[in-house]
This record gives structure tokens, C-alpha cells and sequence, in this order.
């Protein structure tokens, strides 16, 4: 026979254990979630990332044929979802270089150095060229 300071403990006993088992459920459940957001950034970001990477071609296209533009953009790509803004700094003397033999300075003024930022999705990602 159960005595009157042992009715209930087992509600109680099992309600801390749901507890526990709920808390456990709700921890692993806002871990899974932002890692599916992280993923999810993770393509955007490629996707940023090659735009850039299109402005950067863009603009050596353009100083390799003799073509000189300062800044370009922003530039919408096929549907207008992705962009790219490039800035051109031009050295002093505006030759480009045909050897280059030791570290390149962008601060020196020495060499062309081109950075373009892609845009997708509001993920940005930034590529510098330097030479």
C-alpha cells in the first residue's frame, strides 16, 4: 500500500523527466536550425563570391585592352539578383606592369589594384586584385 507521502512522486518524477527530455529536444532543435541557416548563407555567399569574381575579370578585360574606367557599378547580372561594384586604383605613370618581382603595395602607387564586391541575396563577399 502506497502511504500518503508517496502519492505523487511519480507525476512528479515523470514530469522532470519530460522536462528535461523537452529542454534536450528544443537545445538540439536551435543548433539544427541555425546550422540550416548557415548553410543556406553558404551558397549565397559562392554565389556573391563569383559575382566579384566577374567584376575582377571585368575590369583586367578592360585594362588589357587598353580601356580605363575607374569604377564600375554596381552592375546587375542576368536577372538583376546579383551585382558587382569594382574600383580601379591606377598607379602613377599608368603603365601596367610587365614583371613584377617583389610584394605588391596597394597603398604605394605602384601597381594597379582592382577590388570588386559581389552582392547576392544581401551577402556580400570582396575579391582585390593586385598587379
Amino acid at each position: 500500500m502506497i502511504s500518503n507521502s508517496q502519492k505523487g512522486a511519480t507525476l512528479y518524477f515523470a514530469i522532470i523527466i519530460m522536462s528535461i527530455l523537452l529542454a534536450a529536444v528544443f537545445s538540439i532543435s536551435s543548433i539544427v536550425l541555425t546550422q540550416i541557416r548557415t548553410i543556406k548563407g553558404m551558397g549565397d555567399s559562392i554565389i556573391a563570391f563569383y559575382a566579384a569574381d566577374t567584376g575582377i575579370e571585368t575590369a583586367l578585360y578592360d585594362l588589357y585592352n587598353a580601356n580605363y574606367i575607374g569604377h564600375y557599378g554596381p552592375v546587375s547580372l542576368g536577372s538583376g539578383t546579383y551585382t558587382y561594384e569594382v574600383w580601379v586604383t591606377q598607379p602613377v605613370g599608368g603603365a601596367l606592369p610587365t614583371e613584377i618581382l617583389e610584394d605588391i603595395n596597394c597603398t604605394a602607387g605602384e601597381y594597379y589594384c582592382i577590388k570588386s564586391v559581389g552582392t547576392y541575396n544581401n551577402t556580400k563577399r570582396a575579391i582585390e586584385a593586385d598587379g
